[in-house]
Formats: C-alpha cells, structure tokens, sequence
C-alpha cells in the first residue's frame, strides 16, 4: 500500500527554506557560535572566526534570520545576533514535523 502524503504544500515551502538555509556550512558554523556564546555576537566577532569578510557574514546571517531563527540588535555600526529561544523551538518542531504525519496535517 502506498504512503499517503499528509503534508500540506504551504508547509513543505516553508520546510524547504528551512533546510536550505541549513544547506550552507558557514551557517552551520554560525548556528554552532551562536549557541555557545553567553551574549550576543557581533558580525565583526564572525569574521576572524569564520576566515569571511563582513559582507559575506552579513549575508549568511540574513539567510538565517529571514528563518526567524536570530535576533538582531543594532549597537552603534554594527549589528549583534543571538539564537531566539522560540526560533530554536520552532526549527525543532519543522524537524518533527517531516517524520510525524500527525503533526504535519495539524
């Protein structure tokens, strides 16, 4: 007997956007960072650690936000980020989501 597809194409985009961010180890390596770091992070505090120049940072970041994974918090020139504890939770949940059919259809 076949699978049933129970996942709605709303969510599968959205799902999508997820992965595909994730689809970028500097990003990895951002979220990584991030998550063991006691405050915020500048982008200026990336660069060395991650051998890229601003601009690029600044674009890996933006991917990452637009997940709604990240705060940002402007300080003078420069821009700090932190995981957003209810953005962590909710990647957690799109990860469920792709092996619970229950919780896909809710």
């Amino acid at each position: 007997m076949p699978a049933a597809c129970c996942m709605r194409p709303d969510r599968a985009g959205m799902l999508a956007s997820v992965f595909k961010a994730f689809a970028e180890p500097h990003r990895i390596r951002i979220i990584n960072l991030l998550a063991n770091a006691a405050e915020p992070v500048c982008v200026c505090d990336f660069m060395p650690q991650l051998g890229l120049s601003q601009g690029t940072v600044s674009f890996h970041l933006k991917k990452l936000l637009a997940i709604g994974l990240l705060d940002r918090e402007e300080r003078g020139t420069w821009a700090y980020y932190s995981l957003k504890p209810r953005g962590v939770d909710q990647l957690v949940q799109s990860f469920g989501m792709v092996f619970d059919a229950q919780e896909a259809e809710a």
